[in-house]
């Protein structure tokens, strides 16, 4: 009988042992019955495409030990961090069965994240107008929101705690969590090993990024030791049969014909603004590389992931909706990519709480999810294994 369901947010772009870490102790600390994942597409925050695809990497979820995958839309999955988190926990709530969500931070402990969230919300007029005076001093919002944040809880730790990717993430999970009044309960786990960006093997939990590095020029053999057995043994299958993994650089020819072809196509993008468009159309024409065109137009106000979701946005014609606005509103419905026996149940007991998609219907579509179709089709065109209408054909991957 299940009792405790613990919600966790994850990209598993590849799942390794840091994950596997995490979700052990989520069943452990949260002393739960099962555990739900929702988990970003084919898509990334940082704004790159997943290594391997969404069904696929659902797969590798619910086999490492994941009991139901449901796929975050991808109009938050390559998003701010607070409208991906937002959107992730929007998810969670939807369900009406999740008692806790449990995520990752340098912190470690959830009362110092609880209070900046607090006052993130609540934006208390002392706080409102210590940020007023820094951002009047020309600093960048991100910098002027810490150094009010500092002032007004009265603490030099603040900055430290602000300059960590995996609080601020935390934050924003905590946010979304009291703007929308959730019952779910939030716990966290002090994040170990390397940093999300460190790109060493030499880590008892390597990175991601350090993983998917190592993929673009070397052999699987030398991750067996620093993956979980199940992922190595599935990400080997698959390069065994011709199935190859994708990277950011990837889509770099088809955006620079895109960005040559169509000068509209950066109008209606969110974090498009003061002349950026302008520094994006000049550099593109001499830039030979995706990691080249990027460091060409990034400042201090223009961080390099903020560019990277800028032209994965432009890759998938996401110009052609208001991202902003659709990025606001909570999940409308829950994608089931994978799950098992445990799965299943929390499933039926799902039903009635929320909009659970396992077809994907051919008509009516809301905006969130032809979007979702749209990243299938555009991420077919890097994976040649995948079908451009795998929406409409894949069902949920099923474990007994």
């Amino acid at each position: 009988m299940i009792i405790i369901i613990t919600g966790i947010i994850a990209e598993y772009n590849p799942f390794h042992k840091g994950h596997e870490y995490h979700l052990t102790k989520a069943k452990q600390e949260t002393n739960s019955d099962g555990i739900v994942c929702v988990m970003s597409g084919n898509f990334m925050q940082r704004g790159i495409p997943s290594i391997v695809d969404k069904w696929k990497r659902a797969e590798m979820a619910v086999r490492n030990g994941v009991d139901l995958v449901l796929e975050l839309p991808l109009v938050y999955s390559i998003s701010s961090a607070e409208h991906f988190a937002f959107g992730s926990v929007s998810l969670l709530n939807s369900l009406g069965i999740v008692d806790y969500l449990y995520f990752g931070s340098e912190e470690g402990s959830i009362n110092k994240l609880q209070t900046v969230a607090k006052t993130l919300v609540t934006e208390p007029q002392e706080y409102r107008n210590l940020l007023k005076n820094n951002l009047h001093l020309g600093l960048p919002f991100h910098i002027s929101r810490a150094n009010a944040l500092s002032d007004y809880l009265a603490s030099d730790d603040i900055l430290n705690v602000l300059s960590n990717s995996n609080n601020i993430l935390g934050i924003e999970y905590l946010k979304a969590l009291i703007t929308l009044n959730s019952t779910i309960t939030p716990m966290t786990l002090k994040r170990e090993g390397a940093s999300y960006n460190d790109t060493s093997l030499n880590h008892s939990f390597v990175s991601a990024t350090s993983i998917r590095n190592h993929l673009k020029s070397n052999s699987l053999h030398e991750l067996a030791s620093l993956i979980p057995k199940a992922s190595h043994d599935f990400l080997s299958d698959l390069s065994h049969s011709d199935y190859r993994f994708v990277f950011e650089e990837d889509m770099f020819k088809f955006i620079k014909y895109k960005l040559l072809t169509n000068d509209k196509c950066l109008m209606n993008l969110p974090d498009i603004s003061e002349g950026l468009d302008n520094k994006i159309f000049k550099e593109i024409i001499n830039s030979n590389s995706l990691d080249e065109f990027i460091l060409k137009i990034k400042s201090k106000r223009y961080t390099y992931t903020r560019i990277n979701r800028i032209l994965t946005q432009c890759f998938l014609n996401l110009e052609n909706f208001n991202l902003f606005a659709l990025s606001k509103m909570p999940v409308p419905y829950a994608r089931v990519l994978a799950f098992n026996t445990i799965g299943q149940n929390m499933l039926k007991r799902i039903k009635g709480c929320t909009d659970i998609i396992t077809k994907v219907p051919k008509n009516n579509l809301c905006d969130h999810l032809k979007i979702d179709i749209l990243g299938t089709k555009a991420y077919s065109i890097l994976q040649p294994k995948v079908n451009p209408m795998d929406d409409y054909l894949k069902s949920p991957i099923i474990f007994k």
